[in-house]
C-alpha cells in the first residue's frame, strides 16, 4: 500500500471520485481497508492524470476490484459447533465444542449453552467468570468448562453422568458490543442394558416355560425368543418398565413345546446401537413332557390294555380290593403334592409384594428394646419402671412405622426358638392400654406360639394350629382388597393360616415378643432384609415332624 489508510472522516470525503473522461464513481463505505484501497487509486489516478495512460486492460481491472461487493473487505464471523448428532451412553460423559471462524479471541465475550430453547440454560460464561446460578437443576453439578483455547475463540463444555433426560437439541451462543451468533445440535442417549438372565419357571401346557429378564436400556429395548434353528418363537408375555432414571427393563417369558427344545436364546436389542446381548439355555430331552421315555411307555401300555385284561381277568379281581387300597392312597398323595404345589405357588406370589418394614420405637412398651434400625425387637428381663401400674395394663408390643391401607404387602419375621410371640397386624387406631381380649372383632389378626409348641390363632374363640415343621422364619401376607391375612412357614414353605375378613381401618404390623420366658433361646423377633424369594434351609433339629397339642386352658393367651 501507499501511504497509510485514512480515518472515517478522510474516507466518507472520498466516497465521490473525478475520474476525468469517465466521469465520477460513487463507491461503497466498506471500513478503513477499502478506504485505503481507495487512496491507492487516488495515486493511481494522479499517474494518470499526469500523462502516464496505463492500458486499457490494466485500468479496467483496478476499476472492478474497486467495486466488488463488501463481502470482499471484511470476513463475516460465525459459530461453528457439531455438524452430526451426538451419541451419548448413559452414565458416560459427553464434550460440547464450540469455536469462532475465523478464529477471534472470545475471553470477553458472554458464552451461553442451552437446551431446546435459550431460557433453558445448560452453562454459562460471561464477564470471565462462570454463572451457575441459571442452570436448570438437572445440570447442577454435571458441567465443566474448559477454556483452554478461549483465547482463539474455541471452548468446550462437558456434561459428566448423562442420563435419559438429557436428549435433546443443544446450542453455544457467543455474544459481544458487536457480535451474536449460535450454533445447535441434536444429543441422543443411548444405554445398553444388564445381561439378560433366564429362569425356568416350570411346565405348562405341554412344555416348559422360560423366564427372560433384563433391566437398564435406553431407549426400549426390543426381545426375541429363538430356537437351536434360529427360528422366532412367539413370546408368551412381554412387560417392558421404566424407572425414576428413565431406564427400561424387559421381562419376557415363552413355552417351549416338543421339537423347539435344545438351545433355547433370548436376545434383547437396542436399535439405536445396532447392538444386543443374548444368553442361551440347553433344555434336555427328558425335561420335555412330550418326549419323556415314560410317557411313551404309558401310551404304549394303554394300546395293550384291553388285552391285558382280558388275559388277567381272574388276577384283576382277586387284586381288586388291594388295587383300590393303593389308587386310594395314590390319590390323597397326588392332592397333597397339589396342595402343597399350590401353597407354594401362592407363597412365592406373595413374595413378589415383598416390603420394607420397621419397628417404631415410639409404639414400643417400656419392656421392649427396639433395635437402631428398627429391625429386631426383644423383652427386657426387667423393664425399667416396671412397678408402673399403668405399663402394667399396656399390651407388651410395637407396631411398625408404616401404615397399610391398600395394596399386597408382604413380610418375614424370624423366630428362632422363642417359646412365645404374637405376630399379625392390628388396626393403627385400636387402644392399647387396659384389658382387650385379641380378635377380629377389636382389632387384631394375629397369630401366637405359646409354650414352644402351642400354635394357634385369636379368633372369637382360641383356634389351635397343626404345624408339621416349627417355622423358624414366619412369612406374613396381607391382601387389603382381598380381606385376606395369610401366614407363611418359610422354613419349609407351607401355609399355616389364613383369616378372611374386612379391615375398617388403616392396618400396621403387630410383634409381641411376650415377656421374656427364661428360656435357652430368648432370641428376638427380626424383620428379615429385603429381597425374599429364596427358600430358607431348614435348621438344625427342625427335620422332627408332630402334630400341634389341644387347646390350652390358659386365658391369658386372649390378653
Amino acid at each position: 500500500m501507499h501511504g497509510s489508510i485514512p480515518g472515517p472522516k478522510q474516507c466518507e470525503a472520498q466516497k465521490l471520485l473525478p475520474l476525468g473522461p469517465f466521469g465520477p464513481v460513487l463507491l461503497k463505505d466498506c471500513g478503513p481497508h477499502f478506504c485505503g484501497k481507495v487512496m491507492d487509486f487516488s495515486v493511481f489516478l494522479n499517474s494518470y492524470q499526469r500523462g502516464r495512460l496505463p492500458s486499457s486492460l490494466f485500468f479496467l481491472t483496478h476499476l472492478l476490484l474497486l467495486l466488488q461487493p463488501r463481502v470482499l473487505c471484511s470476513e463475516e464471523i460465525r459459530v461453528v459447533g457439531h455438524e452430526e448428532p451426538i451419541l451419548a451412553h448413559v452414565g458416560d460423559e459427553v464434550e460440547f465444542s464450540c469455536h469462532l471462524s475465523p478464529y477471534r479471541d472470545a475471553q470477553h465475550m458472554e458464552i451461553l449453552w442451552f437446551w431446546s430453547q435459550a431460557s433453558n440454560v445448560v452453562h454459562l460464561y460471561r464477564e470471565q467468570q462462570e454463572f451457575y446460578g441459571w442452570q436448570m437443576k438437572q445440570f447442577q453439578n454435571r458441567t465443566q468448562l474448559i477454556r483452554d483455547d478461549i483465547i482463539d475463540g474455541s471452548v468446550t463444555l462437558r456434561l459428566h453422568r448423562v442420563v435419559p433426560a438429557d436428549q435433546g437439541l443443544y446450542g453455544c451462543r457467543f455474544l459481544s458490543s458487536d457480535f451474536t451468533g449460535e450454533a445447535t445440535w441434536e444429543l441422543e442417549v443411548a444405554g445398553l442394558g444388564s445381561d439378560p438372565h433366564i429362569s425356568i419357571e416350570g411346565f405348562k401346557e405341554g412344555g416348559i416355560q422360560l423366564r427372560c429378564h433384563s433391566n437398564g436400556w435406553y431407549p426400549k429395548p426390543q426381545a426375541q425368543w429363538r430356537d437351536h434353528h434360529g427360528r422366532c418363537l412367539p413370546p408368551e408375555t412381554e412387560n417392558i418398565t421404566e424407572d425414576a432414571q428413565g431406564l427400561f427393563s424387559l421381562e419376557t417369558s415363552v413355552v417351549v413345546q416338543e421339537g423347539a427344545h435344545s438351545n433355547v436364546s433370548c436376545s434383547i436389542q437396542n436399535h439405536l446401537l445396532g447392538q444386543k446381548k443374548e444368553f442361551v439355555v440347553h433344555i434336555a430331552d427328558v425335561f420335555l413332557p412330550g418326549t419323556s421315555p415314560w410317557k411313551r411307555a404309558f401310551l404304549g401300555t394303554l394300546v395293550g390294555l384291553p388285552l391285558l385284561l382280558a388275559l388277567l381277568m381272574m388276577l384283576v379281581l382277586y387284586f381288586f380290593r388291594k388295587q383300590r387300597k393303593s389308587q386310594e392312597k395314590l390319590k390323597k398323595q397326588a392332592e397333597r403334592d397339589k396342595g402343597k404345589l399350590t401353597v407354594e405357588l401362592e407363597w412365592r406370589a406373595a413374595q413378589r409384594h415383598a416390603v420394607d418394614v420397621t419397628l417404631d420405637p415410639g409404639s414400643a412398651h417400656p419392656s421392649l428394646e427396639v433395635s437402631e434400625d428398627g429391625k429386631s425387637v426383644s423383652s427386657l428381663r426387667t423393664a425399667p419402671g416396671s412397678e408402673n401400674p399403668q405399663w402394667l395394663s399396656e399390651q407388651t408390643c410395637v407396631l411398625s412405622r408404616e401404615r397399610f391401607s391398600t395394596g399386597r404387602h408382604y413380610w418375614e419375621v424370624h423366630v428362632g426358638r422363642r417359646s412365645r410371640w404374637f405376630l399379625g397386624v392390628c388396626l393403627a387406631a385400636v387402644p392399647r392400654a387396659g384389658h382387650a381380649r385379641m380378635s377380629p372383632a377389636t382389632g387384631y389378626w394375629v397369630m401366637g406360639l405359646w409354650n414352644s409348641c402351642e400354635y394357634f390363632v385369636l379368633d372369637q374363640h382360641r383356634v389351635p394350629l397343626s404345624v408339621r415343621v416349627p417355622p423358624r422364619c414366619v412369612g406374613i401376607f396381607l391382601d387389603i382388597e382381598a380381606g385376606k391375612l395369610s401366614f407363611f412357614n418359610v422354613s419349609d414353605g407351607s401355609h399355616i393360616f389364613t383369616f378372611t375378613d374386612t379391615f375398617p381401618g388403616m392396618l400396621c404390623a403387630y410383634f409381641r415378643p411376650r415377656a421374656h420366658d427364661g428360656s435357652e433361646h430368648p432370641d428376638p423377633l427380626t424383620i428379615c432384609p429385603l429381597p425374599v424369594g429364596e427358600k430358607h434351609v431348614l435348621e438344625e433339629e427342625d427335620s422332627d415332624a408332630w402334630l400341634q397339642p389341644y387347646e390350652s386352658s390358659n386365658t391369658d393367651l386372649g390378653l
